[in-house]
């Protein structure tokens, strides 16, 4: 397939939005000759350019295949609407940024799964590639159509629409992946034909950490619940397990450099993936075990080659916890004493809620005090003890005497509502809680004015994770306590924001559901839905209608208390966790225990033994 001409581009970017959204040619990009290489992939993220451009994982991935002589990967992201608009009125199919080919001309598209929202938005690109929906009505002259991320950890909702998903991370389980495409692609013309792709398909399922969909049957239980999930090839197995990238790569240093301004418009290097906590209601803290920590030489060296290769004067060290990273503040101290005269300005985008965070902090924004974020997660001690935040009052208490003290006049919260075993009197804590922050930061500042900003957002209770078991609190007890919340933190100084209930409760049945919800997902973008994320086009009409269509109720999966033994729709896919350790730690949370960090000591998750390691990484 030829390339979108330039000159029928140039006709019609002029009138869209952000133009430069669909130019590529960024500073760092790969071009390869399309013609001299095997494999050709498009990495897509189903959002806009200035989100997808600040996923540190896809440049990951960019910058490994890349590395491959006869392997190349370009990027697509979902086109605004106007955009949309104007590539359907004249014809144009969807493009990769690179070198302009229609996606419907590579071999496979990989799409980042990382927020439920976007699940039409992954419909309107294959769509506009001219590629159909379904695995099941795709030909072999029709590129695989694949997924990773956190969204493959229950991958059912939108299991009709792929090929396959990879599970876990990609460093590893990609190149393998790709390595098998090119020795089964061999002697075929562009794509694999029917037999081929079919040959592939059962050879990927035998790779770890591979899920084809169509390998597996689900059954049901008269009521809806999900009775079992059954391979039906020799080649699928009974349970997916993640992949985790050990020894860990080198990190990418040639950062894509963006023409306009992105998300996270800096550099970036990951210096920790996982977290120790064991915060019950994160998932990210349970799918991403374990830990593992890059060296400080290694952080360094990648800094310096990224600097060089970007321009950039700023940099973000980023984990689930950067404050938790061992050395931490040698390696902060490094970085300023061989950049300080550079003014380079270093964030830390996860801060634990203590003293030693607002150290690191001072450090680092020295005379800039912009502002500080910390999460209690809850305003009661007892409901911080039930999700397992191992954060006290006076922990927060000295952290934001501590910070005002220093000169900070901003600090923002965050909150969630809707946890299990919360009342009323957690949230009355919540504003109890702010309130105090507020009168310490006008202590320290002489009578000053401070700014507390908090944010609560609703919990949801994700796969994988010790309350996969609950319910979705009930939305109309949502509404009367984020009320409740606000009439309690009126006045100067305070602002409240809180997540829209009906989004909220959209995001729990995608996150929680089985591949009936193709169907609902399907007829909801049909009606018109895409970038649900978005406030401005979210229509929860168009989704309450396409559930009513499908004969399917977003409360089953979203709102209902499951059985101890009830089978999940993603109970084939394996984070390393145990279920029986997620079990037990939902019967802790609801006597109120806590579990230590896995610093202080196994806790016994299981990760190192189902994920085949000699011992968790050394942290």
């Amino acid at each position: 397939m030829r390339e979108v001409s330039s000159a029928l581009l140039d006709r019609i970017l002029p009138h869209v939005t952000r133009p430069a959204r669909y130019t590529g040619r960024e500073w760092n990009a790969v071009v390869k000759e399309w013609d001299e290489v095997v494999v050709r992939l498009a990495l897509i993220y189903p959002d806009t350019y200035e989100i997808g451009m600040s996923n540190l994982g896809l440049q990951i991935l960019y910058d490994l295949v890349n590395a491959a002589p006869d392997m190349l990967a370009e990027r697509a992201y979902a086109p605004w609407t106007d955009m949309e608009v104007a590539m359907r009125r004249e014809g144009i199919p969807l493009f990769s940024l690179e070198t302009r080919h229609p996606l419907a001309a590579f071999d496979i598209l990989g799409f980042s799964l990382q927020y439920e929202l976007t699940y039409t938005n992954i419909l309107n690109m294959l769509d506009l590639a001219g590629i159909p929906l379904r695995a099941s009505d795709r030909t072999g002259e029709h590129p695989l159509v694949i997924a990773g991320g956190s969204g493959a950890y229950n991958p059912e909702p939108v299991a009709d629409f792929f090929d396959l998903f990879l599970v876990g991370e990609g460093e590893n389980a990609l190149p393998r992946l790709l390595q098998l495409y090119r020795d089964v692609k061999s002697g075929q013309e562009s794509v694999l034909g029917p037999g081929a792709r079919e040959r592939f398909l059962r050879q990927a399922a035998l790779l770890p950490g591979i899920y084809v969909p169509r390998f597996y049957d689900v059954t049901y239980h008269g009521d809806g619940r999900v009775a079992a999930i059954t391979p039906n090839v020799p080649e699928a197995a009974p349970r997916v397990i993640k992949q985790v990238a050990w020894p860990w790569p080198s990190p990418p240093t040639r950062l894509i450099v963006p023409y306009i301004d992105t998300v996270h418009d800096r550099a970036v290097i990951e210096i920790q993936r996982g977290c120790t906590k064991g915060c019950r209601f994160c998932q990210a803290g349970m799918i991403y075990r374990p830990v593992r920590e890059r060296t400080v030489d290694e952080v360094l060296q990648s800094v310096e080659a990224m600097l060089a290769a970007t321009g950039y004067e700023e940099l973000s060290l980023i984990s689930l916890s950067s404050s938790d990273y061992s050395h931490i503040e040698e390696l902060l101290a490094a970085l300023l004493a061989r950049y300080g005269s550079q003014r380079l300005a270093i964030s830390l985008p996860s801060l634990r809620i203590d003293a030693f965070s607002v150290g690191l902090a001072d450090m680092i924004q020295g005379g800039r005090k912009t502002g500080l974020t910390f999460a209690p997660e809850a305003g009661s001690q007892r409901l911080r003890d039930v999700i397992n935040k191992n954060v006290t009052e006076d922990d927060l208490m000295r952290t934001a005497e501590t910070a005002f003290a220093r000169g900070w006049r901003h600090i923002k919260l965050y909150f969630m509502m809707g946890l299990p075993t919360e009342t009323d009197e957690d949230i009355d804590a919540i504003a109890d809680l702010v309130r105090k922050v507020q009168k310490i930061g006008r202590a320290a500042r002489g009578g000053g004015n401070v700014d507390v900003n908090v944010s609560v957002a609703t919990f949801v209770p994700k796969p994988h994770t010790p309350f996969q078991w609950l319910p979705l609190a009930d939305l109309d007890l949502i509404a009367a306590r984020q009320e409740r919340l606000r009439r309690a933190l009126r006045g100067r100084g305070l602002n409240l924001s809180w997540h829209d209930p009906d989004s909220t409760l959209l995001e729990a049945a995608l996150s929680r559901g089985d591949r009936r919800l193709s169907r609902v997902i399907e007829r909801a973008w049909r009606s018109g839905a895409r970038f649900d994320a978005w406030d401005e086009h979210f229509r929860y009409t168009l989704w309450a209608d396409a559930f009513a269509a499908e004969g399917l109720d977003p409360r089953f999966d979203a709102g209902r208390l499951r059985g101890a033994d009830e089978v999940f729709p993603w109970e084939h896919i394996h984070t390393g966790v145990d279920r029986g350790y997620l079990w037990d730690e939902y019967q802790r949370a609801l006597r109120g225990e806590t579990t230590p960090d896995c610093r202080d000591g196994c806790t016994g998750c299981g990760a190192r033994v189902h994920l085949a390691l000699a011992e968790c990484p050394p942290v």
